[in-house]
Parts: structure tokens; C-alpha cells; sequence
């Protein structure tokens, strides 16, 4: 007897839930973000007790944010994001392909990724942070990175 099912018996896979979906999205930014030079770290705590999706900062000290939607009903439901805008220089969308992009403010930059990597489709606005509030954040940044290495398996 073979193990063939008849045509259209096969169940489709499930859809990603919205946590693996995020999960999915920020492995694929994360990506990406490295790809260009940066170093990001995920769920960076902001000092009005918000904490943005991935933080990174490039070498001359420039910091680069992305907020991931995983759908439609994340983004309506969630619009902390413009709290974050004076904390970086750049500020980014990131959504997969199947996400209603003419929902996303067409100032902010925009990411589609996916679990293997990401392309930046378009470039942010440009801010430029105040010297002091750069200072603090950079620290901040410094001091959360520190923290999750120490709290991290030593590598072999």
C-alpha cells in the first residue's frame, strides 16, 4: 500500500503566528542591519519606558531604529512609534511582503524582510539627534548591549 494521499487531501501548512512572524521579521532586519555596518541589538529600552523592536548603531555613532509590524492589525493597533522618533536618526518600518505598505507614513523609512534577510525599499527621513540626547542613548545602548553579552553562554 503506498502512503499517497489523493489530491487535495494535503493540509497547508499553518500560517505563521504573529509572534513567530515577528520573530521572523527582526532575524531578518537584524540581518540585514549587520550587512550594512551595523550593530543591532533587539528590544532596546528607551528611557520613557518604551523599548523599539531593534536599535543599532553604526560606527560613527549614528542610531538606526526599526518598529516591526507583523500585520495589518499590529500596526492599527500599536502607534507608540512616533515616541521613538526622538531617539534616532533613522527610523524604519519593517513588515514582510504581504503587508499593506500605503498604511505605513511614507516619511519613515521601510523594510521588507523576511526570516533570511531584508531589503531597505525606502530611505528614511533624516534626524539629527542632539548631542547630549546622542550621548545618553549611545551609553544606554553601550550599557543594555554589555549586560545581554554578559547574560549570554560563553562561546566555545
Amino acid at each position: 500500500m503506498r502512503n499517497i494521499a489523493p489530491i487535495g487531501t494535503i493540509a497547508k501548512p499553518d500560517p505563521l503566528t504573529r509572534p513567530d512572524r515577528t520573530l521572523s521579521l527582526t532575524r531578518g532586519v537584524m540581518r540585514l542591519f549587520v550587512d550594512l555596518g551595523l550593530s543591532p541589538i533587539a528590544e532596546f529600552r528607551l528611557p520613557i519606558k518604551r523599548r523599539a523592536d531593534i536599535a543599532a548603531l553604526d560606527r560613527r555613532g549614528k542610531l538606526v531604529m526599526a518598529e516591526i509590524k507583523s500585520c495589518r492589525a499590529d500596526f492599527e493597533s500599536d502607534q507608540k512609534w512616533p515616541e521613538y522618533l526622538d531617539y534616532c536618526d533613522e527610523f524604519y518600518f519593517a513588515v514582510d511582503q504581504e503587508f499593506p505598505v500605503d498604511l505605513l507614513p511614507s516619511q519613515e523609512g521601510l523594510i521588507i524582510a523576511d526570516d533570511f534577510g531584508a531589503t531597505v525599499i525606502r530611505p528614511p527621513a533624516q534626524r539629527q539627534l542632539a548631542p547630549a540626547r546622542r550621548k545618553a542613548i549611545t551609553l544606554r545602548f553601550a550599557r543594555q548591549a554589555v549586560r545581554r553579552a554578559l547574560a549570554a553562554p560563553e562561546m566555545p
